[in-house]
């Protein structure tokens, strides 16, 4: 890999995870004369289009918005403690090197691929982004915490019981939520009004539940919770104060599928016809340009492996329930449609099928039969009951890829709990890496397991896509939220952080300091009058005197980097930063969305 010449420090977290998912990757391809000798030039970087200097992972989470994203339900932007935007870029770097992979196989003369840790920051807060800038000219207001979440954290949806414990629950019945909360003494109509926000913190990032039932928690032991979560369906799990990952299950489980039978020829590729040698690429051409992709999913994860594949050159076709999803009418809408929704799945055609009756079935195996992915999320022993499973489909189209991307795996037995984002951070140990020591552990309720999720889920398939040019079979591949959890490294997880490595207040704004200026307050206070003896609390407070800017000169006199907080997401349309980076909405009313994350040549 080869770090891009603005580079002075190698995005090493991104690399490493790239360089992971690649091995795995090479494990599952069949060995033998030339494996492996493709030649492939991939180029990872720390800002890739963004023009701006972005030296390490917290500069990008300042500047791309996942400090913003993050901090909404504690009352300010903070940091995650983790170098999160550097595990996404990790996994677009082994998504763009094996879709490049498969795209030689096909016949196409393409050797050299680019990404960037920013692109990956961009991509996670993609969903975000359309809702801020839905409308054009910007959206609604974005959501704001509650009074005084700031030490209280009334904006997470984290619960403490009366015996000290931290838990997170978790359903997507309002009729279960009610029943929880009422078997703890909360008035229904005080659960009702709960429920909302509860429901929405996927798409807001904040959950201000009325205080009413963090009190009702309150009055009751851990033993307690847990009943009312059995007696009315809800999942809880107990939020753990230690970051290591409970399982380090492999990012994706591949089993290959029947040899095709005798006499049998592979289908026949439609886009790019087979050659005895590489020949270039027609020009917009992409690496999976030509291949047919079948998804029945919803909410995030699984809408998002459909998205990079098709970001990819994929042709992807949606199975929704008759009327369709109802994820698009959740505000804000761009048009007719949610732009949420819109942001993990436009461009993609709509079959309604109502899998409940034969014929919904039937119009799956057809489709199925066409194609070659067929990609699902759904709850467990869902495919079993449907008639649905890889055993079911793979025998009649022996070149299928069939993939499911689930919550948890098979990491917690027969009945694991709703397979969420939130309780795969919990989990995972993630809940408790990405907050600082000091700060009581709690998942972000930004969606980061259902992101990395849908990347890991879209890796394998293009896995299988590999096998299948190179043993002309299908595979059924199997990845979790929970396996993309623990692909997050926790080394830095847990360490005190100073108010120097939180965001400062300025006058006009947030700032976010560079790493020398983190690791050398001394120089920090030569800057400040009279502060040669100041705590690091005081220096941190003086920013409040000047504007981002003024500080930003000031450092950069010294040698010291900065770099702005972005506390608004439609900013980005207004930055010269990035506008090679985002995509801003059309004038008759859409919503803004990050640029394809890769550049192939």
């Amino acid at each position: 890999m080869t770090p891009g010449p603005r580079d002075e420090v190698r995005p090493t977290v991104a690399t490493t995870v790239a360089e992971r998912l690649l091995r795995h990757t090479a494990r599952a391809l069949p060995q033998g004369p030339g494996a492996g000798q493709d030649p492939v030039r991939l180029h990872l970087d720390w800002a890739g289009p963004v023009a701006a200097d972005l030296p390490d992972e917290r500069a990008v989470q300042a500047a791309c918005g996942l400090m913003h994203v993050h901090g909404r339900a504690t009352g300010g932007p903070a940091p995650l403690a983790v170098d999160y935007a550097s595990v996404v870029a990790g996994v677009l770097a082994a998504l763009g090197a094996t879709a490049l992979r498969v795209g030689r196989a096909r016949g196409m003369d393409l050797c050299e691929v680019r990404t960037s840790v920013a692109e990956g920051a961009l991509l996670a807060v993609g969903q975000y982004l359309a809702a801020a800038t839905a409308g054009g000219s910007g959206g609604p207001p974005e959501p704001q915490p509650p009074p005084g979440s700031a030490s209280s954290a009334g904006g997470l949806a984290t619960l403490v019981t009366s015996d000290g414990v931290r838990v997170e629950v978790e359903t997507l019945d309002p009729d279960a939520w009610r029943k929880f909360w009422v078997r703890l003494g909360a008035a229904p109509g005080v659960a009702g009004r709960g429920w909302p926000a509860f429901q929405q913190r996927f798409a807001t990032a904040v959950c201000p539940l009325p205080d009413a039932l963090r009190q009702a928690a309150r009055r009751h032991t851990l033993p307690d919770l847990r009943a009312a979560a059995h007696h009315s369906g809800v999942s809880l799990l107990v939020v753990r104060s230690d970051p290591a990952p409970s399982v380090r299950p492999e990012p994706w489980d591949l089993t290959p599928g029947p040899e095709p039978a005798p006499g049998r020829t592979p289908r026949a590729d439609s886009a790019v016809e087979a050659a005895p040698s590489p020949r270039p690429a027609r020009e917009g051409a992409l690496p999976l340009t030509g291949i047919q992709v079948v998804e029945s999913t919803r909410r995030v994860q699984g809408p998002l492996a459909g998205h990079v594949l098709r970001m990819l050159g994929a042709d992807v076709v949606r199975i929704e329930p008759p009327g369709g999803d109802p994820m698009r009418w959740l505000p804000p809408l761009a048009g007719e449609c949610s732009a949420r929704f819109l942001a993990l799945s436009a461009g993609k055609p709509v079959i309604e099928a109502d899998l409940t009756t034969a014929q919904g079935r039937r119009t799956i195996r057809a489709l199925a039969a066409e194609a070659d992915v067929f990609l699902h999320n759904w709850a467990p022993g869902k495919a079993s009951r449907l008639g649905l499973t890889a055993s079911d489909l793979l025998p009649g189209c022996p070149d299928l890829v069939y993939a499911w991307a689930s919550g948890f795996g098979d990491a917690c037995g027969d009945r694991p709990p709703v397979g969420t984002d939130y309780l795969a951070q919990v989990h995972s140990g993630l809940a408790a890496a990405v907050r600082p020591a000091g700060d009581p552990p709690a998942p972000s309720l930004m969606t980061l397991t259902d992101v990395l999720g849908g990347l890991v889920c879209a890796q394998g398939v293009l896995t299988a896509l590999a096998v299948r040019e190179a043993a002309h079979r299908g595979s059924q591949v199997h990845s979790s939220l929970l396996s993309a959890g623990t692909l997050v490294p926790r080394a830095a997880s847990r360490v005190v952080w100073t108010p120097l490595d939180r965001p400062l207040r300025t006058a006009d704004g947030h700032l976010y300091l560079g790493p020398g200026a983190r690791r050398h307050p001394e120089e920090v206070r030569r800057l400040l009058d009279g502060a040669d003896t100041a705590s690091v609390r005081d220096v941190a407070a003086r920013f409040a005197r000047r504007t981002t800017e003024e500080w930003q000169v000031r450092l950069a006199e010294a040698g010291l980097t900065a770099t702005p907080v972005l506390t608004d997401l439609s900013g980005l349309l207004h930055d010269a930063a990035f506008r090679k980076a985002v995509t801003p909405p059309d004038p008759a009313g859409g919503y803004a969305r990050p640029c394809t994350p890769w550049e192939f040549a």
